[in-house]
């Protein structure tokens, strides 16, 4: 029996629905994971910083050297689209509901090989579902968080599908109760398991540089906005494990969780063990932002 929802998508060309999308197995991101993916927020039916999400599809892409299939107004066109006839099934308007947009592009079809080829069609995914957003309780009492060495491959720019590693070290923190894994390489943070992280000490934001051993979620570029525009120090640096845990306070941050305060690492409170005042001014320039988009 079919389980998956009757959400709507788009494959190679046509509008479709998830139970009746279908790739060949000869797929390379079914064989291989080689492929990219990005993932939209759309706040009453408007993409969210779309410039920035396409531009690092663009390096995701470059890095796996396949050519992007679409222009940027194709991937907006399709996004809408998807937008309008998912509320439309839901029966609400569509500026009524957050939604993620999620696009996947993997190398095409290929007779198994692990060197790439570069006569084949890429393949083309897109869905939506509904937004879920941190609930009231995570906002004003914030998360826990459990620390890992990060065991991942050395290219964690690419936003690659390929995410085994990424799984084990979400499921360390499952295991633990917690929300999220906050890693460390050679005793220097680089990020969380599907998230980046932020430590504020004595009033400043600081995060780690945009290199190879991090993806630069785009909430970077609107995290160092909303510093600058409320004038909150702001720096890119390696930061050691054990400024982590002295930190006065520790956020993550993407899609999903837009701006997320941690109150509890390893059992051991973070700061006041309470969300502070810098994550109060973030997530209050996170929601002017969000209502910025809902401007047409």
């Amino acid at each position: 029996m079919n389980t998956l929802p009757p959400l709507p998508c788009y494959l190679n060309g046509e509008f479709t629905t998830l139970p009746n999308a279908k790739i060949s197995v000869m797929d390379r991101g079914f064989i291989f994971g080689d492929g990219v993916y990005e993932v939209v927020p759309a706040y009453g039916g408007q993409l969210f910083r779309f410039d920035q999400h396409m531009a690092r599809l663009d390096r995701s892409l470059a890095e796996l050297r396949i050519k992007n299939p679409l222009t940027h107004v194709q991937w907006a066109e399709i996004a809408h689209q998807l937008i309008v006839t998912y509320t439309a099934a839901k029966g609400v308007d569509t500026d009524s509901l957050d939604q993620l947009i999620y696009i996947q592009i993997t190398r095409g079809v290929a007779i198994r090989d692990h060197v790439m080829p570069t006569d084949i069609t890429p393949t083309v995914f897109v869905m939506t579902n509904t937004m879920k957003l941190p609930t009231e309780a995570q906002r004003s009492q914030g998360v826990t968080c459990v620390t890992a060495d990060d065991f991942r491959w050395a290219k964690a720019h690419i936003k690659s599908t390929s995410l085994l590693g990424a799984v084990f070290a979400r499921q360390i923190s499952f295991d633990a109760g917690a929300l999220e894994t906050v890693m460390f390489r050679d005793g220097f943070l680089s990020e969380a398991a599907a998230s980046n992280v932020w430590v504020v000490k004595n009033g400043k934001v600081l995060g780690t540089p945009k290199d190879h051993l991090v993806l630069e979620g785009i909430r970077y570029g609107l995290i160092e906005d909303i510093c600058r525009a409320r004038g909150i120090p702001f720096e890119l640096r390696r930061i050691s494990r054990e400024e982590v845990q002295h930190a006065d306070e520790l956020l993550l941050s993407s899609a999903t969780k837009e701006v997320l305060p941690v109150t509890l690492l390893d059992g051991q409170p973070v700061g006041s063990g309470q969300p502070g005042p810098v994550y109060a001014q973030l997530i209050a320039g996170y929601g002017e932002a969000k209502a910025q988009s809902h401007q047409p």
